[in-house]
Parts: C-alpha cells; sequence; structure tokens
C-alpha cells in the first residue's frame, strides 16, 4: 500500500516525454502525449480512492484560477485538484476584482505575475484569449475554455472516460449530438478522437452544425454529418450530446425549443438504433428533458456522473504534469 503522502507516478521529466509549459488545446497533441496523460490520471484516480485524498507533489507552488464567464463544474474541479495536490489557491473571477474596474486581461496577468503565481487555470469569453496570456505570463497556462475556440482538459476527460469502458478509442463510431458549430466542448472532443482513431458523426440542425468541417481539420480523418439522429445513431458505439444554449435560439438558429426536442431529443427509443453496450455523455450541465429525455440522464447507459469524477482526477494529471515538465 503506498503512504498517504508519496506520489505513485514517475517524474514526467525522466522520460522525456513531457514538455508542454502551457495546455491551450490538444490539436498538436502527439499519441505519446495523450498516452502519459491517461497513464498519470490512472495514478490520479488511485490517490482519489485512498483515505487521505491528498499529496504534497506542489506543495509551495501558487495556482491561480482566473475566469472572464460563469462556471461551476470546472472552476470547482481545478480548485479542488489543485489544493488535492498541495497547492496554494488563489481565485479570480471577473464580477469581483478589478476586471470591472477597467483593468486589462494583461494587467490582471502581470498583477498575478507579481504575486508569484506559478499557474494560471483561465476561461474567456473570447477564443484565443490563453494564447496572449501565455506570450505576457511567466506563468503556466491552462486553457479552461475559451470561447467558442477550444476546451481541452473536458475533451481529455471525455477520452478517458470512453477508454474506460471502451478500452480503445481505434474504430468506434462516436455521435456527438447537438450545437457543434459553436461548441468549444466538440471542437477538442474531435481533435482528440479524430486523432485516436475514432470515426466521428456530428448531427444536428444545419444551423447547429459546422461548415467545412473536414478542411478545418484537415490531415485528420474525416467526420461525417447527418441530420437525421436515427441514422447518425446507427451502430454508435458512444453519443456524446451537447448542452443546448438559448442564445441559439434568440440568434434565429432555431425555430422552437419544441422542434428541437421532437428533431434531435436523445431518448430510450432512439438510443435503440445505437450498440446495445452504447455509452451516454454529456458535459453537463444537462438541460433535463430538452436535449435528453430525463428517464436515461441517470440510466445504466449514462456516465454523466463519471465523467465529473473523471475530470478530477484528469486535471489532477495535467496540473502535474505541467508543473514538473521538463519544459523545451
Amino acid at each position: 500500500m503506498q503512504p498517504e503522502d508519496t506520489m505513485i507516478v514517475e517524474s514526467p521529466s525522466a522520460g522525456g516525454e513531457w514538455n508542454r509549459k502551457h495546455l491551450l488545446d490538444i490539436d498538436t497533441f502527439s499519441k505519446s502525449e495523450f498516452e502519459l496523460v491517461m497513464k498519470t490520471t490512472d495514478a490520479m484516480k488511485e490517490i482519489l480512492c485512498r483515505p487521505i485524498k491528498k499529496v504534497p507533489a506542489l506543495r509551495g507552488k501558487t495556482v491561480a484560477t482566473l475566469f472572464y464567464e460563469p462556471s461551476t463544474r470546472t472552476r470547482g474541479s481545478f480548485e479542488l485538484a489543485a489544493k488535492n495536490l498541495s497547492a496554494d489557491v488563489v481565485n479570480f473571477s471577473a464580477p469581483s476584482s478589478s476586471i470591472t474596474k477597467g483593468e486589462s486581461l494583461i494587467g490582471t496577468l502581470h498583477t498575478l505575475d507579481a504575486m508569484g503565481a506559478d499557474m494560471i487555470i483561465m476561461r474567456h469569453s473570447l477564443s484565443g484569449a490563453p494564447y496572449l496570456a501565455a506570450q505576457h505570463s511567466k506563468a503556466s497556462i491552462i486553457n479552461a475554455g475559451d470561447g467558442w475556440h477550444a476546451h481541452p482538459t473536458q475533451a481529455i476527460l471525455d477520452m478517458y472516460t470512453i477508454i474506460k469502458h471502451k478500452k480503445s478509442l481505434k474504430g468506434l463510431k462516436i455521435v456527438i449530438v447537438g450545437d457543434s458549430r459553436y461548441s468549444r466542448v466538440a471542437r477538442s472532443n474531435i481533435w482528440g478522437l479524430t486523432r485516436s482513431g475514432a470515426q466521428v458523426t456530428l448531427c444536428g440542425p444545419l444551423t447547429l452544425l459546422p461548415p467545412g468541417i473536414n478542411q478545418r481539420f484537415a490531415g485528420n480523418p474525416p467526420v461525417t454529418i447527418e441530420t437525421n439522429i436515427d441514422i447518425a445513431l446507427d451502430g454508435a458505439d458512444v453519443v456524446m450530446v451537447l448542452r443546448l444554449q438559448k442564445e441559439r435560439q434568440q440568434s434565429g438558429l432555431l425555430p422552437d425549443i419544441r422542434e428541437y426536442v421532437n428533431n434531435y431529443q436523445l431518448n430510450s427509443q432512439r438510443l435503440k438504433h445505437a450498440r446495445a453496450d452504447v455509452i451516454l455523455m454529456h458535459p453537463g450541465p444537462v438541460n433535463e428533458d430538452i436535449e435528453i429525455d430525463a428517464d436515461i440522464v441517470h440510466s445504466s447507459y449514462s456516465t454523466i456522473d463519471e465523467q465529473v469524477t473523471n475530470g478530477l482526477a484528469v486535471r489532477m494529471a495535467l496540473i502535474y504534469l505541467i508543473s514538473g515538465g521538463n519544459y523545451a
């Protein structure tokens, strides 16, 4: 049995597999990097099963969370992950900081640098903001979601959850249902899943499907587009449902919620088109009885709660790797 105050993962720098200072997206991840993250996540899950769920890996390090958008799950998961690794955590949110007084992003980053932040976990409404932060901060930057662009840690935890059920991503048919056009979750998942050999199908109304998707992900296996949900679900190994945002209806991209429910809500009848061992996923929070029928949200198909649990372990793994990597 491992003592509660020891790590059980070899130093990532020892094997030379990890050399990233930042985590901005997963579009340039190598196979070995994905494998290292999955292996390290397994170790973190073992730590989370101990009576004392804390190790001193980041003792003396300061992690700042900088959220310009509201968040409960992602922010709480990152904060708990850092604390489980014994880091000191400082929380910044736009409504309660100098940001409301007109302080710029770069100004805020300089303030955090002056405070000695070693790592900044950042969510911003503008796509590309974490890339700007990486250029202007001494700290490591982890992207916790930027505009419509990317949500890398959500994609990695989704991939990890699928692997735990299916052993491998290669050859799986994974159907993403909903607003993939404006979804940072979908975008990062497409990168990770297709690079790992999965066959991805996007399903939804044409107004919520990304145009030119295969050109955008050039070099990866092609993504299939299907507007008929029954056809899309045929033989699916995994169904990932995206949260429907009210602003899509308000902007005229959807006629009304009732029509969306009639045509695209995932329910037990539609799920019969998928494989018998299909798993159901959702990044949360779920709008029950809109994108998913409430009867299957907590059914045996669902891994939604498991995704939350795995998300904590994945974020612990990523914070640990980034803090201890051999930066190029």
